[in-house]
């Protein structure tokens, strides 16, 4: 009897037909998870938004000998009696991070040309020539030394910008978090791409956005939680900064109703930094690939460390 794997489902589901004959591929939603996780031996989280995981985990039976996400981000599945378990736990790291990257760099250029501004001005079909700020020679300080972080400061450095990368740890070519606020002061663009873990969350707070200066502006491609939104509000309203896109919030999608729809310089973008013709595809081929390494007993690749919270650095 093959191994079998159970699927988290999400619209639309994973192509796993090169696992015929090498896996019993059974699929389940956040109603039927806990009943079927005792009889797993692989599941793969393909609903990379629920949390019907950290609340499954917790029941009776024997659980998987190992859950493979299909995203970066694993503060969705984590909770203590998986840490604390034997199963292993691996992302998506690889198919996001170019993305992610190019997507970072529109929105800075996007927010430096002013781009908001002139089609709602095309709109109007009013002729409004303006200046835009030039991005080579700028400061930005990029908050996440994992590979995104590191994508994101090649494209923007690519556009001639000056970099600093900010890590958990200080290392080769990454500040440790000591020199976070000093690094911030400085900067003309800070980019938020750290991962979600207790030691981040909430860490772009009021005090944080108070660093900055006026005429900076904010990127964050990472977990909603990292940014305390209604500081960030505060400091657009104020304009204690310049300007901020955010492509993550704490509740997705936004309600039609939500403030933050309306706030002035603040581009609501709705979590797609890493969606790329193809990239579900591109998830499902990644999981196969990991599924013979599995499966033929070798030592699985971006295995994340679970008291972390993330995939330890190369």
């Amino acid at each position: 009897m093959p191994p079998t794997l159970l699927v988290l489902d999400a619209e639309p589901l994973p192509r796993l037909g090169r696992l015929t004959g090498r896996a019993r591929v059974e699929h389940a939603d956040a109603s039927t998870l806990a009943e079927r996780l005792p009889y797993a031996d692989v599941l793969l989280v393909w609903d990379f938004a629920s949390h019907a995981v950290r609340d499954a985990w917790p029941g009776e039976g024997p659980r998987p000998r190992w859950v493979h996400t299909a995203s970066v981000g694993v503060d969705h599945l984590l909770c203590p009696e998986l840490t604390a378990s034997d199963t292993v736990v691996t992302n998506a790291r690889g198919v996001f991070e170019q993305p992610v990257a190019e997507y970072v760099a529109a929105l800075v250029l996007a927010m430096a040309k002013d781009l908001p501004r002139t089609w709602e001005a095309q709109g109007r079909r009013e002729w409004w020539p303006r200046e835009g700020l030039r991005v080579a020679g700028g400061r930005v300080c990029v908050v996440g030394s994992g590979p995104v972080g590191h994508a994101i400061a090649g494209s923007l450095g690519a556009l001639g910008l000056r970099t600093a990368v900010v890590g958990r740890v200080a290392g080769p070519g990454v500040h440790g978090p000591e020199d976070l606020d000093r690094l911030m002061a400085r900067a003309d663009w800070v980019v938020a791409a750290a991962p979600l873990t207790e030691a981040t969350y909430g860490m772009f707070d009021a005090r944080r956005f108070g660093v900055m200066q006026p005429s900076a502006r904010f990127v964050s491609v990472g977990r909603g939680a990292l940014v305390v939104e209604g500081a960030l509000v505060e400091a657009l309203s104020k304009r204690w900064i310049a300007g901020a896109a955010v492509d993550g919030f704490v509740d997705e999608p936004l309600g039609v109703g939500d403030a933050l729809w309306g706030v002035p310089g603040l581009i609501v973008s709705p979590h797609m930094g890493g969606g790329t013709v193809g990239w579900r595809d591109e998830l499902a081929a990644q999981f196969v690939e990991l599924y013979g390494v599995w499966e033929a007993g070798g030592a699985l690749p971006n295995v994340v460390d679970k008291g972390r919270g993330y995939v330890p650095g190369r």
